[in-house]
């Protein structure tokens, strides 16, 4: 049950080597663990607890549109977050998937066509269908 469990949902500890500056603006004790959520085809983040001991999460939603390909659709995160790099986040996970998994992507989501254009090292281009 736990294997299957782990296979439906895998954590990524990010990286902040790759992103610098996208951590420029949160707090000291801010934590940000990426979630793939395979099986509901998203990447999550709560960038924080909430009252409640919840967050809201930041989200970043996919489909298949062929047995190689996928559609990058949309980001989303909350407004308390915004500004922090959270999006940044969510949008290096989903391209370290697509070039692990050697998928293509179609790329729906304005944020993340910005993500891609900004990227220093050019290291996603191949990965997108234009």
């Amino acid at each position: 049950m736990a294997f299957k469990m782990f296979s439906r949902l895998t954590a990524l500890n990010l990286r902040r080597k790759s992103h610098p500056a996208a951590f420029s603006a949160l707090n000291p004790g801010f934590s940000l663990t990426v979630e793939h959520d395979r099986q509901n085809r998203r990447f999550t983040v709560s960038p924080g607890s909430g009252a409640d001991g919840h967050a809201a999460c930041a989200v970043l939603l996919y489909r298949f549109t062929g047995e190689m390909e996928v559609d990058l659709m949309s980001t989303y995160v909350p407004e308390t977050f915004r500004g922090q790099g959270v999006a940044a986040q969510l949008s290096q996970a989903a391209m370290d998937f697509l070039v692990e998994e050697n998928l293509k992507a179609h790329v729906s989501c304005w944020y993340i066509k910005k993500y891609i254009e900004d990227d220093p090292r050019r290291r996603y281009k191949e990965v997108v269908i234009t």
